[in-house]
């Protein structure tokens, strides 16, 4: 018995010795540099809001924050050094919901998101709009389902590809309210706007910050928005769901790390991302952007990001598109 004792004394001295070390190690966190690798090109949204938070992060953890883009393949190639860097806290990325719960549905990936990295802090969510061509006679949610079902399948919708998240907030649109539509798929945005405009197509969806000055100047029709609320500088249009109950289509931004950073870093980097979301300069050039501050632990980004991934997961199994691209 002595014996076992003395075993179990030293794996329990051993165990201590660990975790004091890792106290000891998130407590001096940061000594140097972070790392945050933007899997998207420079100006893209995600790329817009690393440099936002970036200084007030680094002023709070008293060490420089630096960018790196390293876009290709829907994020996976960010997503992927991430996940091969050492879970220190020193290399983070900043993704968004779309590269972490649609595109690893779609896509064949060899790299299995939700073991290999870990949610550290949600920065923002946003929101698209749904708008229809100028000479479209619906002008309201109700008129564009109602014009939608009375004649099924002449509705044109076009979107930036299929299997991405304006695709994927239609069909659950067709889901929830039996919207019916031909989609068309583009290879990037605008050229949507052009068609929209010349009524070559009758509808598109995508992000609220990219449509609104088309709807402000009368180019296309503003129907709703796909988020929980309508939008501050655009009160009278109305959210889906105000049509649609329960309908929701929110996109997020935020901060992960390598999968085994220890819980004192994260819950460190976590506190420094929710102080900055809550400046007021940082509050008013977000809100230009069209975003919605979403602090909150590292927890409550965990459950956002398993009920989009099963939420969008279910209807890209439904349209039999899972795995359907290299």
């Amino acid at each position: 018995m002595s014996r076992y004792f003395r075993v179990l004394a030293s794996i329990c001295v051993l165990a201590c010795a660990v975790v004091t070390g890792g106290l000891a190690a998130a407590q001096d966190y940061p000594t140097r540099p972070i790392k945050v690798i933007v899997p998207y090109p420079p100006g893209d949204l995600a790329d817009v809001i690393a440099r936002l938070l970036g200084n007030e992060v680094s002023k709070e953890l008293g060490q420089p924050v630096v960018m790196e883009n390293r876009p290709g393949a829907s994020g996976l190639l960010g997503l992927q050094a991430v996940a091969a860097a050492d879970a220190d806290g020193y290399t983070l990325v900043l993704g968004q919901m779309g590269s972490l719960a649609v595109a690893p549905n779609v896509n064949k990936w060899q790299l299995k998101v939700q073991d290999a990295l870990q949610p550290v802090a949600l920065a923002y969510t946003n929101y698209m709009m749904l708008v229809t061509a100028p000479g479209l006679p619906a002008k309201t949610l109700p008129e564009l389902i109602a014009h939608s079902k009375a004649k099924p399948g002449t509705l044109r919708a076009a979107t930036n590809g299929t299997g991405g998240f304006p695709h994927l907030a239609l069909e659950l649109l067709r889901k929830q309210a039996g919207f019916d539509f031909s989609h068309i798929p583009y290879r990037g945005s605008s050229q949507i706007l052009t068609d929209l405009m010349s009524g070559r197509v009758d509808v598109t969806i995508f992000g609220y910050s990219g449509l609104y000055p088309y709807v402000q100047d009368g180019r296309v029709n503003g129907i709703a928005v796909t988020g929980r609320k309508r939008a501050p500088n655009a009160p009278k249009i109305p959210t889906v769901g105000e049509t649609v109950p329960g309908y929701e289509a929110l996109g997020w931004f935020g901060y992960l790390a390598p999968k085994g950073t220890p819980a004192a870093v994260v819950n460190k980097i976590n506190a420094a991302v929710n102080k900055a979301l809550a400046l007021p300069e940082i509050q008013e050039q977000a809100r230009r952007q069209g975003l919605d501050a979403a602090p909150g632990t590292p927890a409550d980004f965990a459950k956002a990001w398993k009920t989009d991934y099963d939420k969008w997961g279910g209807i890209i199994h439904d349209l039999g598109l899972q795995g359907s691209r290299n």
